[in-house]
């Protein structure tokens, strides 16, 4: 089993920038594909990046190419997401979720989830 936990979350600036984490447990961690989705208030859950088992691959949503960057570090168990250029659309609950083959914007795909951490970006 899977187990996420996220943190990194907090208020900030428009155009400044955060760093979140996700640490994981379990077997399969360094094997899996990982994401990061979001949610606002009110809105779907939505995609925001994904990265490959080795890192060599990632997927980004419009929203945050270029502003956004997913990288794991397998011997430490963790993914990242780091955000640059922040805007007050970025504010939502942020989740890491794993799922064990697909790199993949979809949620339905990923069966393990974090509790998620807030991201408010002040304007």
């Amino acid at each position: 089993q899977v187990q996420l936990v996220e943190s990194g979350g907090g208020l900030v600036h428009t155009g400044g920038s955060l760093r979140l984490s996700c640490a994981a447990s379990g077997p399969t961690f360094s094997s899996g594909v990982m994401g990061w989705f979001r949610q606002a208030p009110g809105k779907e859950r939505e995609f925001v990046a994904a990265i490959s088992w080795d890192g060599r691959n990632t997927d980004y949503a419009d929203s945050v190419k270029g502003r956004f960057t997913i990288s794991r570090d397998n011997a430490k168990n963790t993914v990242y997401v780091q955000m640059n250029s922040l805007k007050p659309e970025d504010t939502a609950v942020y989740y890491c979720a794993a799922n064990r083959r697909y790199l993949s914007p979809d949620k339905r795909l990923y069966p393990y989830w974090g509790q998620g951490t807030q991201v408010t970006v002040s304007s």
